[in-house]
């Protein structure tokens, strides 16, 4: 089970809504949601999405600029839907469909006649894809600085504890707001 909040930031203070995900597919879709839900062009918006308690993930979006990507723990969060969406982006696995068929022209380069693959050395797996290859760590990953200058540290952050958004949203003066969503 999920929970996903949009905060914007405006002239007044934090403006929460809460809002489904069913439609996004990649951190792009988060960020068009999160800019639809500012008033005013620029604004600060951070989509907290969190999975019972396993982990969260803070995606903030300043106006156009890119947004940044801050997950409690990138192994579990690698391991569901939305999760996966954030560690992918943080760990810069592109789609592996698409490096596969980049390579479709190239033969040969890998030391082999008349471009056949490479045998399994020592027993390895032959299904070695670009998706699986990667290796998620444990514990936080992405931008530790993703809310300083909006009143949390990088070392309060990581402190936080099991209300983690709770925590978050009271360090950043929008505890009353969130919880009206929750």
């Amino acid at each position: 089970m999920y929970f996903a909040a949009l905060l914007a930031r405006t002239e007044d203070g934090w403006e929460a809504s809460d809002t489904e995900l069913d439609d996004v597919e990649t951190l792009a879709d988060l960020a068009d949601l999160a800019r639809e839900a500012a008033a005013d062009e620029g604004e600060t918006v951070l989509v907290f999405i969190e999975q019972e308690d396993a982990w969260f993930g803070i995606v903030r979006v300043d106006g156009e600029d890119d947004p940044r990507v801050y997950v409690s723990d990138a192994a579990a969060a690698a391991r569901s839907s939305y999760g996966e969406i954030l560690t992918s982006e943080l760990l810069g696995d592109d789609d592996p469909d698409d490096e596969l068929a980049d390579l479709d022209g190239l033969v040969d380069l890998d030391g082999t006649e008349d471009g056949e693959p490479e045998r399994p050395v020592d027993g390895a797996d032959e299904d070695n894809s670009a998706g699986s290859s990667g290796i998620v760590p444990a514990g936080p990953l992405g931008e530790g600085r993703i809310l300083a200058d909006l009143g949390l540290s990088e070392r309060e952050l990581l402190a936080v504890t099991e209300d983690a958004l709770g925590e978050i949203a009271d360090a950043i003066g929008a505890s009353d707001i969130l919880e009206a969503v929750r």
